[in-house]
């Protein structure tokens, strides 16, 4: 198994938090600096054979898997910050560890995938993998079926080129957009680009998860819970993880 694999596997953030934390030096392995390239030998019950630490703290056991769904409010911040009072980090259960697939800004709302799996918050986040999530938008002012087309054939601001998505007219100025690229306050700046500015953005989906569906609509602002086995299943089946 590869190291970075198997870090995040051991509940310390996602695949590309596990290669910073190789890259910062803050990893050894039998008394060595890490490499990206070190192999990770494991047992038949799948124990690690090899000494692992992080800034000198032994990495001796993958946590059990864990994943749950929160609905985030406007105010809360995704970044994982001790000295932020408004950082999701205060919120989190102690155990398991979780982390957050992804961010939502913090003047925006929804659905927030958590977990300790770094093997699905990779097929989630690489933008090879093109993996749709879905969001409620109101503008400030109401729209013209321009805009939507013009959203919806990809928009260029700064140096950027959005891609072609999904568009659908909710109200005179509120719509629904599918997106499959994660640029950083995408939506924001595609409104902008076009004379318009966001005053509600709410994440209702990612992938198989919806929080319009029964089984997530009971779940209010700032709330988190497991996902059911079969939500579990779902999920890893759309993304292809056995």
């Amino acid at each position: 198994m590869r190291l970075a694999k198997y870090l995040a596997q051991c509940g310390i953030g996602s695949r590309r938090e596990a290669c910073r934390l190789v890259e910062a030096g803050r990893i050894t392995l039998n008394g060595h600096i890490a490499r990206h390239t070190d192999p990770i030998h494991l047992d038949e019950s799948l124990n690690c054979l090899d000494n692992i630490e992080l800034d000198g703290a032994s990495i001796t056991k993958a946590e059990t898997l864990a994943y749950w769904i929160f609905n985030k409010a406007v105010g809360t911040d995704c970044r994982l910050l001790e000295q932020d009072q408004t950082s999701l980090i205060h919120l989190l259960p102690k155990v398991p560890r979780l982390y957050p697939v992804g961010r939502l800004d913090k003047d925006s709302r929804g659905l927030l995938l958590l977990t300790n799996d770094g093997e699905l918050t990779y097929k989630l986040m690489h933008p090879s993998f093109s993996h749709s999530k879905t969001y409620h938008v109101r503008l400030d002012r109401p729209f013209t079926d321009d805009f939507v087309e013009q959203m919806a054939s990809g928009v260029r601001y700064k140096d950027l080129q959005t891609l072609p998505c999904h568009v659908h007219l909710l109200s005179s100025d509120s719509f629904e957009i599918v997106l499959t690229q994660g640029l950083n306050r995408q939506i924001r700046r595609m409104s902008k680009a076009l004379g318009y500015r966001v005053i509600d953005l709410e994440r209702i989906a990612i992938m198989t998860l919806n929080l319009r569906e029964l089984a997530l609509g009971e779940l209010q602002e700032g709330q988190m819970r497991p996902l059911t086995e079969s939500e579990i299943a779902e999920l890893k089946a759309a993304l292809t993880i056995v």
